[in-house]
């Protein structure tokens, strides 16, 4: 991977490909999980969920060593064990319940997911025998070239009853091309049938640079964007929206190209998202319209209008109807339901009260260099451009203020705050201030001869 970070912490869809493997294994209602660490441990250590304990590996020494430690680790109580590898996210809940369903109803000693490629590379082949069942898997490099021919390959993906796993790993040798202790080696020398569950090929893609990483990423974003537009969420170019898994989307709403919805963000019914925005665990209400904006950590409530060019802080919440405009930033602020920012102002820290309007380049000005102050406009307020509010600073129901003002008092209700001084206008100034800069030049130029 060429990087400091331990490979399966590298995010995949929003997630590090480890926390899809866990989902997939919780979905298929496992009874107690544990994650074989080895380099990285610590950092692995601290993303997984409470519940799922982990096994060090302090040498690396193959899957089945792998296996083995883990196992020492593995409730006493469990029976079929279920081996899967970290690196690959692309395995789903509905494949490994299919896997342990077909290993119990068999009865098998042994059960893998395998798939079919048609060029499987570096893989390892999947043999059968005459039976049908699976003989052995040879890795690729250990494989004869009628071996490396067959184009089934395993995944990855086990199922086993325990005492036949513990007893079989055992005798796993080292003798091969990387002096280590396969764990697919263990299907020649369990006591009974092995069986395979072939699915599709993209469960296979493991991950072992960027180039796997973005090949994994494009599956699940494919898997993700399918899933919302059967649910009834129109995408016209669905490559140029980007989704992550915790995200919910309303029947009717319209994700354009450049969409990022990321972690908790939830979007209601009949929205339109885009193009250029990117929502992160942001919730938009019902009829709601985002257009080229960032949100984080905010709200956004039903039939509200948020852009072009708005940047939403956390904490920022518009009630229904109202209105965050062209190159507006809000945080911890409060917008009444049918209040208006329309364009080039600031609101941190603030309560705006229902259907205020406030005017162009307007700021609340929340920090005096060591605490943040609130700021208050009430209901049907309308600020003149150019003002600033010098919190914490009230403004009453029904009042106004006039452009350019810099309120540091509380305004009343109903009362029109103008804090600016008196214009001077001074006849003929311009004719008069070229005259003498005429003056001053040809003075300077004489000046210049004479010495």
């Amino acid at each position: 991977m060429k990087s400091r970070r331990a490979k399966v912490l590298h995010e995949v869809a929003g997630r590090p490909m480890l926390a899809w493997v866990l989902a997939a294994v919780a979905g298929a209602d496992v009874s107690h999980t544990v994650v074989v660490v080895g380099h990285g441990a610590e950092g692995v250590s601290a993303i997984l969920p409470d519940g799922v304990d982990t096994a060090v590996q302090e040498e690396q020494l193959g899957t089945g060593h792998a296996t083995q430690i883990g196992l020492s680790a593995l409730d006493p109580g469990v029976t079929t064990v279920l081996v899967l590898c970290g690196d690959a996210p692309l395995v789903d809940s509905d494949v490994i319940a299919a896997l342990l369903l077909s290993h119990t109803e068999a009865g098998r000693a042994a059960t893998m997911v395998t798939t079919v490629l048609g060029d499987p590379g570096g893989y390892g082949r999947v043999v059968r025998g005459p039976d049908g069942e699976v003989a052995r898997v040879v890795e690729a490099k250990d494989a004869t070239p009628e071996e490396l021919a067959v184009t089934e390959i395993n995944t990855g993906v086990f199922a086993f009853d325990r005492a036949e796993l513990e007893s079989a790993l055992g005798r796993v040798g080292r003798d091969n091309a990387q002096g280590e202790a396969y764990l697919p080696d263990t299907l020649g020398l369990v006591e009974g049938a092995v069986g395979a569950v072939i699915a599709a090929p993209e469960v296979a893609l493991g991950i072992n640079d960027r180039t796997d990483l973005a090949a994994c990423e494009a599956v699940l974003q494919d898997r993700m964007r399918g899933a919302l537009m059967r649910a009834g969420v129109t995408m016209p170019d669905p490559s140029a929206v980007y989704l992550e898994p915790g995200v919910e989307v309303g029947m009717d709403s319209v994700l354009l190209p450049g969409t990022h919805l990321r972690g908790s963000t939830s979007v209601g019914v009949g929205c339109q998202i885009g193009p250029g925005t990117t929502l992160e665990n942001t919730v938009v209400g019902d009829g709601a319209r985002v257009v080229s904006s960032h949100a984080y950590d905010a709200e956004v409530g039903a039939d509200c209008e948020v852009g072009p060019f708005a940047y939403l802080r956390p904490g920022a919440r518009l009630e229904r109807g109202a209105k965050a405009g062209t190159f507006v930033e809000m945080k911890n602020a409060v917008i009444g339901a049918g209040a208006k920012v329309p364009h080039l102002s600031y609101v941190g820290d603030a309560d705006v009260g229902e259907r205020s309007n406030i005017g162009a380049g307007n700021i609340t000005a929340n920090y005096d260099g060591f605490r943040k102050h609130r700021t208050v406009i009430g209901a049907r307020v309308k600020t003149g451009s150019d003002c600033v509010f010098v919190a914490p600073v009230e403004i009453g129901d029904d009042a106004m203020t006039g452009a350019g003002s810099i309120i540091t008092d509380d305004v009343p209700a109903g009362a029109l705050g103008i804090a600016r001084e008196r214009q001077s206008v001074i006849e003929g100034f311009t004719a008069k201030a070229s005259a003498r800069a005429q003056a001053a030049a040809r003075e300077s130029d004489e000046g210049g001869t004479h010495s």
